[in-house]
């Protein structure tokens, strides 16, 4: 019997049930999705007008399903700007949450 892999981009080798990981793909697809996510919800609920030009740095932390840290590089109009975003994620349950979303001051 095949085993999934499962959604993140780290091995379960190298996950430590509350540590933190990095993410050694950024560029993966999901991490991209996470951050994409997590832009959107902070547009909704600040009437924001942000859009994701990358995602920088990412790392992961095994909880009850994994919450991503994710430092984005966004555009609000012609100002660039760094954000730090905590998104939980229970994939098997199609659950995602945006815990913070703050400015990365320097």
């Amino acid at each position: 019997m095949q085993s999934l892999k499962p959604y993140n981009t780290i091995s379960q080798k190298d996950a430590l049930t509350g540590g933190w990981t990095p993410i050694k793909n950024i560029k993966d697809p999901h991490v991209t999705e996470i951050a994409e996510f997590a832009i959107d919800e902070y547009n909704k609920q600040s009437k924001g007008n942000l859009k994701l030009e990358e995602v920088v740095k990412g790392k992961t932390q095994v909880v009850s399903g994994i919450n991503y840290t994710l430092v984005l590089q966004v555009k609000d109009e012609t100002v660039d700007n760094s954000y730090e975003a905590v998104v939980w994620e229970k994939a098997w349950l199609k659950f995602r949450k945006l815990t913070s979303f703050t400015l990365v001051k320097g």
